[in-house]
């Protein structure tokens, strides 16, 4: 099968913002095939030709989210990481069941869609659940298993070979892919995390984990160890293969050479920061050291959007404001860092940039909106995605060349439906 995208432009998804005008993006069997601009477009008479009249962006990659957590939306409010999980979060957690998780990861992977997310990094309770709901709406998850020790849930060592056993039978189709999930060095046992850490390497599979999210998360484990979390991580072997830490907020230099020596990738969450009162992120440093950062939303409970559009605005702003410079952070590496940078932070090179070779995971931005004039130059529609747009602006979305999003509205599932369902779940789950 062949389709023939055309555009006013596309944006590329590349680090140095490429846009091409008038542009064409030509599809194969769900892989994207030529891009570039239509007047050296390749002669195509067999493919189906879709016109969009804005622009084609490629999916967003959600390099963390706990999408699930739809269900306790704006719950907990006013209260600091540790408060919010110990007394809002994990005991209504502990009541949930599959069927609350697939209905939610349903609910949530159709507004990520609708908000032009295509892909996301996904760490929450019975990742089969979650899989088999982005299965019905057409969405791509990289799901890591999360390893955490609650009551209630099976013994980490346990937790972890159901885990690695789920990962390693997975078929690897680019729909969904599973990984390992280990919550914190401050939840999660040491050895537990050297065990993981071994597995992830020895199979291949995404090693996903929060780290230095506060300021005093780490202090139990200085005083034990007298090791910052990051040197304590690299002390025990955890460090090496695909790690991708999330946050990140509270680190040294010596912290982010060591990322930078074991190509520890970030999923950097300035909505979560910021709500939670965490920091904000050295986000600056870490691109000049070379170290690979995408963006993530976090989960819907903290941020409390699902809305990476509207985050990548937020982290050139705070990346602004902590340099005190305007050139901290271009518009370019914003778009990037939801695009090309986090598909490459995740250990995805199939997606987040449109070019030949890529899945066929495609945006179309309406930008018949008052919010993208004027465009004096190319450079002008790329600096109105970051600083005007958002997810409202998103008509249509598709995934490996598939539709999923027509005109603002799922074709896969029934979002009214699935929203009266979300909330009275939520209900059941506030009350006990």
């Amino acid at each position: 099968m062949r389709q023939r995208f055309t555009a006013r432009a596309v944006v590329v998804g590349d680090r140095a913002g490429t846009v091409v005008p008038d542009a064409v993006v030509d599809v194969r069997d769900g892989v994207i095939e030529w891009v570039g601009p239509s007047g050296e477009a390749p002669e195509r008479a067999d493919a189906d030709v879709v016109a969009v009249p804005g622009v084609l962006t490629p999916g967003l990659v959600n390099a963390h989210s706990h999408a699930p957590m739809v269900l306790f939306r704006g719950q907990g409010e006013g209260l600091p990481l540790d408060r919010w999980l110990s007394e809002v979060m994990w005991p209504r957690e502990a009541r949930l069941t599959p069927e609350d998780v697939e209905v939610a990861m349903t609910a949530a992977s159709a507004e990520m869609l609708g908000n032009g997310i295509t892909t996301s990094v996904e760490m929450y309770f019975h990742p089969e659940r979650i899989a088999a709901a982005v299965g019905v709406t057409g969405a791509r998850a990289v799901i890591a298993t999360p390893l955490l020790p609650l009551p209630g849930m099976p013994p980490m060592d346990e937790q972890l070979r159901t885990a690695v056993a789920l990962a390693t039978g997975a078929p690897d189709d680019g729909g969904v892919e599973y990984g390992l999930g280990p919550h914190a060095a401050y939840t999660v046992p040491l050895p537990v995390l050297r065990d993981a850490a071994e597995a992830a390497r020895e199979h291949g599979l995404l090693l996903h984990l929060h780290v230095a999210e506060t300021a005093t998360e780490g202090d139990d484990l200085l005083a034990a160890h007298g090791l910052s979390v990051p040197s304590l991580l690299a002390a025990h072997d955890i460090l090496g293969g695909r790690v991708l830490a999330a946050h990140c907020v509270h680190m040294d230099d010596g912290d982010l050479d060591l990322w930078r020596e074991y190509d520890v990738a970030v999923a950097h969450c300035p909505a979560s920061n910021a709500k939670l009162a965490s920091g904000v992120i050295r986000l600056r440093d870490m691109l000049d050291r070379g170290i690979r950062v995408g963006l993530g939303t976090d989960g819907p409970a903290s941020n409390d959007s699902l809305d990476l559009l509207a985050d990548q605005r937020l982290a050139a702003g705070m990346a602004r404001l902590r340099e005190r410079s305007a050139t901290a952070l271009t518009a370019a590496e914003a778009f990037w860092l939801a695009t090309g940078a986090a598909a490459d932070a995740i250990g995805r090179p199939d997606l987040g940039v449109l070019e030949a070779g890529r899945r066929a995971d495609l945006v179309h931005v309406d930008t018949r909106d008052l919010v993208f004039e004027p465009v004096g130059d190319l450079a002008d529609l790329l600096a109105h995605l970051v600083w005007s747009a958002d997810g409202r602006h998103v008509r249509d979305v598709w995934v490996g060349g598939a539709q999923v999003v027509r005109d603002g509205v799922s074709t896969r599932v029934d979002a009214d439906a699935l929203r009266s369902d979300v909330a009275a779940r939520a209900a059941r789950l506030a009350t006990g």
